[in-house]
Formats: structure tokens, C-alpha cells, sequence
């Protein structure tokens, strides 16, 4: 750490379960200052955890026991894959001012009686490991406050990538797909559209006994054709029609929808895979009706990039827009969600808000994020007050 800049750390690992990001980021302490993205590593979830943290995302038996030591162990893969990164970029931990983590989410139940959301991957245990102070469950602020603590995301977008001569929106497919839309005039929406890469990785594992975890580049679904019909009743999904703000998860776009698509008669797996990638491409085409204006540019990032197929069904269907990957804004695509929760840890230090209650559904925006201090707390509460301006 040095007077005039900082480091922080973002980590997330997203909804498949299936890789842990770790972004490492610059933030000047200038006025106006864009926190710039200085090293990204991309680690895969120990193969002994990732059946679990699937497991545990479902209702099921000793649910606790099982919750407990696997947010120990997720905790110890996060420090272990944290130190990784700092080493490959050259660092040493005592360069870093904080980790922001958003851990794994287990459970998402904005609507519940009592509202509530569970991300597991122990912030203690990342901050004995590492010795850095570590910012996490971003979400339960949010709800505490009336919103759904989701998607969180939309205000690091509006830091990273708002023009102020065009309304633009902001893509995210991961799991679940959340957009955020950018407007010139300085506003900004954002909400979950529904499945990402959620349906069809599990859909692949299915038809391939477990062999592949998701369609390489779309090659499977675009050798098949859709089925109309299946279709017609995929997008009859209420989630889709919900006004924002709305998020969603695993609870709805899980293995009901999969079970759907695997029964559904006189399909070869081919057109199954197709009709579930024409689901998350139009679902996300749904979502313009919830925005003020058409974007004049789309910024596409996270894994569902790398699905040639289903960016080729975007490209088509949300022309005459511009649509590319966030490379368009030299920050590459599988960083941006790491990225964004470096962004909102320096907030939550700085006890400035970093969230969108316009987004959330929120009564007011709040400052999110419980903080776990490291061996640098006492240099960090020194430092603080510089950055706030």
C-alpha cells in the first residue's frame, strides 16, 4: 500500500461452481479515478468441492453440518488461490489493502417471509491466510433494507464502463444472466433476466452422463433445432414477466427446467441443447421491455462468452446495437464480476454505499459488506480518510 494508490482484491466464483476468479486491481487516489484491473487469474474449484456446494444448493438433509465444513474449506481455496495470484503478478500480500469476496451463494430467497441470502467461504479463514483484511456477504445489507441484495454488480458497471454520449448496457452471463442498463444521462437499472450458462451446463451434463460440464463454444446446440413448442413454454416462465427489481437463482432455473427439457418428447439432444440456448438468448432479449431505451451498445462478459454460438444469436437478435465483449473496455470478460467486488470493498471501507436501491428495490441505498480484519487493519484505518474526498 502507498499514499497514492492502493490494491485491492476481487474474488468470485459464480453459480456452476466450477472456477474461483481472482482479480487484482489499481485505484488511484485521484478524483474520478477508474479502479484498472492489473492482474487476472482464473483457478478451478477443487474437483472434491464442487459436487457439494451443488449438493448443498438444494434442500436436503444435514444441511448444516454440511454447510459448515464446506464454508471452512471453500475459505482455505479462496486464501490458496488469493496467494497464487499474488504471487504470479509479482506481489507481496502486504501490497494489498483488502479482499473483497462475494463466496459462493447456497441460497437466494429475496421473497421468503423473512428475506434472506446465504454465500458461504469463511472470510476468517481467508483473512488468517492470507493476513489481509477481507470484505464479504455483500448482500444481507440490502435486504435488511428492503431489496432483493441483488444484482449487486450494476454499480461497479456504472464506474467501469457508463458513456456519457449513449445509453449502453452491461451484460453479465454467468449462471444466471443480469443486465445493467447505463444511461447517458446518468441513470441506471439493472436486474437478473433469468438463465445464463445455468440451464445448459446442467442440461450437458445430463445428456453426457456426466463426461461434459457445458456445450464447447455451442457446438452441440447449434447442429440442432429448436423445438417451438418447448420453447413457447420455456419463456412462459413468470420470473420473465416479473417487473424489476428482480433476482433469481438456482431456486427457479434449476433442475425443474432441466427435467422439463430432458422429457420433453422426440428430441434428439442436439435440439435440446439448441432450444435451451435460444431460451437464455431470447430471455435476455426479453429484458429490453424493462428498459428506458434501446442500447446503442452491449458489453457481454462472463462465461457465456465463450458460447460462440449463443453471442451469435445476441449479435442477430439485439441488431442493430453494437454487441461485443467488455475486451471493447480492455477489461476482459471472465474478470468483470471479480473486478466489480474489489470495487465495492473499497466502498464498504470507506462506509460509502455501493449499492443501487433503484436496482435492489432497496428503501435507500446502504453500504454492504461485513469487514474481517487482517494483520494491516490498524495501517488501513490510518489511510482510510485519504480516500474519502
Amino acid at each position: 500500500m502507498g499514499p497514492d494508490y492502493q490494491l485491492f482484491i476481487g474474488i468470485m466464483s459464480g453459480t456452476s461452481a466450477d472456477g474461483i476468479d481472482i482479480a487484482i486491481a489499481r485505484m488511484d487516489n485521484q478524483p474520478g479515478s477508474r479502479m484498472a484491473l492489473i492482474h487476472f487469474s482464473e483457478y478451478p474449484m477443487p474437483n472434491k468441492m464442487r459436487d457439494p456446494i451443488l449438493r448443498l444448493a438444494a434442500p436436503g438433509l444435514n444441511e448444516i453440518e454440511r454447510m459448515g465444513e464446506l464454508d471452512r474449506a471453500l475459505g482455505q481455496a479462496y486464501a490458496e488461490a488469493v496467494l497464487a495470484a499474488i504471487h504470479g503478478a509479482g506481489l507481496k500480500t502486504e501490497a494489498v489493502a483488502a479482499i473483497g469476496c462475494h463466496g459462493q451463494t447456497i441460497r437466494h430467497q429475496p421473497k421468503a417471509d423473512y428475506p434472506f441470502t446465504i454465500q458461504i467461504g469463511c472470510a476468517a479463514t481467508l483473512a488468517e491466510h492470507t493476513g489481509i483484511t477481507t470484505i464479504s456477504d455483500f448482500r444481507s445489507r440490502d435486504i435488511a433494507a428492503g431489496g432483493e441484495g441483488a444484482p449487486l454488480v450494476p454499480f461497479s458497471h456504472r464506474h467501469l464502463f457508463a458513456k456519457k454520449k449513449k445509453d449502453s448496457a452491461v451484460l453479465n452471463i454467468g449462471g444466471i444472466s443480469n443486465v445493467t442498463w447505463l444511461g447517458k444521462n446518468g441513470s441506471t437499472t439493472g436486474f437478473d433476466t433469468g438463465p445464463g450458462n445455468m440451464v445448459m451446463d446442467a442440461l450437458m451434463l445430463e445428456i453426457s452422463d456426466g463426461r461434459n460440464g457445458f456445450d464447447n463454444n455451442g457446438e452441440l446446440a447449434a447442429s440442432g433445432l429448436v423445438s417451438k413448442a418447448l420453447l413457447e413454454k420455456l419463456m412462459a416462465h413468470p420470473f420473465l414477466k416479473r417487473t424489476p427489481p428482480k433476482s433469481t437463482g438456482r431456486e427457479q432455473f434449476g433442475q425443474e427446467v432441466v427435467d422439463l427439457i430432458l422429457h420433453w418428447p422426440e428430441l434428439s439432444d442436439a435440439d435440446r441443447m439448441a432450444t435451451a440456448c435460444q431460451f437464455t438468448a431470447d430471455s435476455i432479449c426479453e429484458s429490453l421491455r424493462f428498459m428506458e431505451s434501446e442500447p446503442a451498445s452491449w458489453y457481454i462478459c462472463g462465461g457465456g462468452v465463450r458460447n460462440g454460438h449463443l453471442m451469435s444469436l445476441l449479435q442477430m437478435q439485439l441488431a442493430p446495437a453494437k454487441v461485443a465483449t467488455t475486451d471493447a473496455e480492455d477489461i476482459p470478460p471472465q474478470a468483470v464480476e471479480a473486478l466489480s467486488f474489489a470495487i465495492l470493498a473499497r466502498q464498504t471501507l470507506m462506509g460509502q454505499p455501493n449499492t443501487l436501491c433503484e436496482v435492489t428495490g432497496a428503501t435507500h441505498a446502504v453500504c454492504g459488506g461485513q469487514i474481517t480484519p487482517g494483520n494491516n487493519w490498524q495501517e488501513l484505518l490510518q489511510i482510510i480518510p485519504a480516500w474519502i474526498r
